[in-house]
């Protein structure tokens, strides 16, 4: 088995230990937010203070999306993807202090770090993959491939982290379980540093900081619908959902995180699977993108259903449980068609510059959920959050349709 590794090519040998790094990251990812969500919730907090804890991890994103992909540009991406396993690793050490210690400040501090140390990672990961295919229509079929085993693995081991954080908690306490998550990623950023190539997406032209904001339309209407897209899942997602098992349903840590985890790691099955699900043979940029406009309507449609059976209490209990999957399912294909297209659409000399720029949207879309969901939710409950989803589908399509008109 290992001769055949070492006779892969070379391109393949290099996706195998992005992956690998982006699966690590992504699994401890996971679990960290789901330990802070039920252990600070464990401890009293409401679901407003808990959004709370999450806003530097989205601000912070934010930035480092933006500017880590100028920084990729100019370093390279392997060495903003260490950086980004680095910084993980010192912020889950930030955690590991005595309980009085974990002020409101303080773990939102910790969370910054962790929010800089994702979007590195995952700016990183996603950029890189463009470099390892050829440019032709056969390749941007390969490119949509890779993305979308790239996305969908990375969002089912997510799930996973959910659930390890959840039984992590229940076994070890907070403190032991940050500690086991460290270990985990101190060994994938040791392979990282010793494995992966160092001249990965370093622009042959050195770009300007002022070249940081996109100038592309088509990439400023993909972005636009990929702010509002993720919103609309974060906006019951992140807080609203695991605190309405909790009280609702009465459910323990185990199954809350049980459950996140499960929808996390379908709809990263189907994200991998979505080249089969919408025919993988890529022909044009306005094929794909007709594609995308026709999914999110979908999911217009299926939320739309779902906040109605909600609002006439007639999915409350487990109606609700299979409403949300459909939704992830739908979802997952949009997500997966995004991004393939900001990939496509992004320039082959200092990719990352675009690809950050996208994922600088991406984060924005999940700042804004965070804090619609616990604001939302404490103020209306999961209903209004639903509803708020269906405003901003209807959003994403109609920035989908206009990039639709623009490739046309």
């Amino acid at each position: 088995m290992f001769a055949q590794l070492a006779n892969l090519p070379s391109s393949l040998k290099q996706y195998f230990i992005i992956t690998g790094n982006y699966w690590a990251f992504t699994l401890t990812d996971g679990a960290l937010r789901m330990l802070v969500v039920l252990y600070f919730h464990q401890l009293g907090y409401g679901a407003l203070a808990i959004a709370m804890l999450f806003l530097f991890y989205e601000i912070f994103g934010v930035i480092t999306n933006l500017v880590g992909g100028w920084l990729g540009a100019q370093l390279g991406l392997n060495k903003t993807m260490n950086i980004g396993l680095g910084l993980q690793i010192l912020a889950l050490a930030m955690l590991c202090v005595p309980t009085d210690w974990l002020t409101v400040a303080y773990v939102m501090a910790a969370q910054a770090l962790s929010g800089i140390a994702k979007d590195l990672n995952k700016m990183s990961a996603k950029s890189a993959i463009k470099y390892l295919v050829p440019q032709n229509s056969s390749g941007q079929s390969k490119l949509y491939k890779w993305v979308a085993i790239l996305t969908g693995s990375k969002n089912a081991l997510k799930g996973v982290g959910f659930f390890l954080g959840g039984v992590l908690l229940t076994l070890f306490g907070f403190v032991g379980a940050l500690f086991t998550l460290i270990v985990l990623l101190s060994v994938a950023w040791v392979i990282s540093l010793v494995f992966l190539k160092g001249d990965i997406g370093k622009a042959k032209n050195k770009p300007k900081f002022k070249t940081l904001f996109s100038k592309s339309r088509a990439i400023n209407l993909l972005s636009t619908a990929r702010l509002c897209l993720f919103a609309s899942r974060d906006v019951w997602f992140v807080v609203a959902l695991p605190v309405y098992l909790a009280t609702q349903f009465n459910w323990n840590h185990t199954w809350v995180s049980g459950f996140m985890a499960l929808w996390v790691i379908a709809y990263g099955l189907v994200q991998s699977q979505a080249p089969r699900i919408t025919g993988q043979v890529i022909t044009s940029g306005f094929n794909t993108v007709n594609k995308a406009y026709k999914w999110v309507t979908l999911l217009c449609v299926v939320t739309g259903i779902l906040a109605l059976l909600m609002q006439f209490n007639s999915a409350v209990n487990y109606p609700l449980i299979v409403g949300l999957f459909i939704f992830g399912g739908v979802f997952a294909v949009n997500s997966s068609l995004h991004s393939y297209l900001i990939v496509s659409f992004a320039s082959s000399d200092g990719v990352s510059l675009d690809v950050g720029f996208y994922y600088m949207a991406n984060a924005m879309g999940r700042l804004l959920g965070t804090v619609l969901s616990g604001w939302v939710f404490q103020l209306y409950g999961l209903v209004a959050c639903l509803w708020v989803s269906v405003f901003l589908l209807i959003m994403a399509a109609i920035a989908t349709a206009f990039l639709a008109k623009h490739e046309g």
